[in-house]
């Protein structure tokens, strides 16, 4: 759930289909925050618009407990954050990984 521009989550302890995939990804890229349901892409997109947009500098603060899947958070924030910079360079979502998005991935 949303809280303001704050993002609760819970880790199902369970893959969920399609819920992180690139049409999620385009999905959320187009919706500003609050226009979908509660999503890491679109707290990843709310970032994204104000860094670029109002040149605004961004923190994304990831909390929980050991297990609850901050790693995981911290890893569909990049992935999502490092599709948006390559859909800026004209490439398209969809496109394969970069080197620059692996680097970034496996830090």
């Amino acid at each position: 759930t949303n809280i303001g521009s704050i993002l609760a989550s819970v880790n199902p302890y369970k893959p969920i289909p399609d819920l992180y995939s690139v049409d999620a990804i385009e999905l959320y890229r187009q919706h500003r925050l609050g226009e979908l349901p509660p999503h890491i892409f679109a707290t990843a997109n709310e970032c994204y618009c104000c860094l670029w947009k109002r040149h605004d500098s961004q923190c994304v603060l990831i909390s929980g407990e050991s297990g609850a899947g901050k790693t995981e958070s911290t890893k569909l924030l990049l992935k999502f954050l490092s599709a948006m910079s390559q859909t800026s360079l004209g490439a398209p979502v969809s496109e394969k990984s970069t080197h620059v998005e692996e680097a970034i991935l496996e830090s």
